[in-house]
């Protein structure tokens, strides 16, 4: 992997709205947001200013306190209560980054035991990389708003310090653009 790439929270706001138009374009109708804690909470709620629909929480977690990878994906929050009100909806699931698809797919399959109408998976960042898990065939629609080389993300809500991270996300692409002009 090499460095990291810093998104800010204009971005992640750019790139939700992206989210929010590609949902409008396939003409796909949603009944609520299930938003894949934490990194989906903010672009849940960001998306819920373009598409007004309520918004289910889910945690899961697959990283250690270091940021390693555990075994296998593992609740840490899940909507037992609303699952109920899942059955013959149709969910838009988000969640910051398809990073190995563990996540996503644990997830998926999880949701799916509710017997949704159908699930539309939405990420900010997709990572250009082999998945370690395939969604299952239910899956039939997948938007990302930005395809992305193998990088660590720093998204800003993991800030300590909100204005170096802005700092930096703005250095990182003032470089980019002087090594491609």
């Amino acid at each position: 992997m090499n460095e990291a790439y810093y998104v800010g929270y204009s971005t992640v706001h750019k790139l939700v709205k992206a989210l929010a138009n590609q949902v409008v374009a396939s003409n796909y109708t949603a009944d609520v947001i299930v938003a894949i804690g934490s990194g989906g909470f903010i672009p849940a709620r960001i998306l819920k200013t373009f598409i007004d629909l309520p918004i289910y929480a889910v945690g899961i977690s697959y990283y250690d306190s270091q940021k390693r990878h555990e075994g296998r994906p593992k609740k840490i929050q899940w909507i037992e209560e609303a699952q109920k009100l899942l059955k013959g909806k149709r969910l838009l699931l988000i969640d910051e980054v398809d990073d190995t698809r563990m996540t996503l797919n644990y997830c998926i399959t999880e949701l799916l035991k509710s017997k949704p109408l159908e699930i539309v998976v939405l990420v900010l960042h997709n990572k250009l990389k082999k998945k370690e898990a395939q969604f299952p065939d239910q899956i039939t629609r997948y938007f990302a708003a930005q395809e992305i080389e193998d990088v660590w993300i720093k998204y800003p809500w993991d800030a300590q310090d909100i204005d170096s991270h802005t700092n930096k996300e703005h250095q990182m692409h003032t470089t980019y653009k002087e090594q491609h002009t």
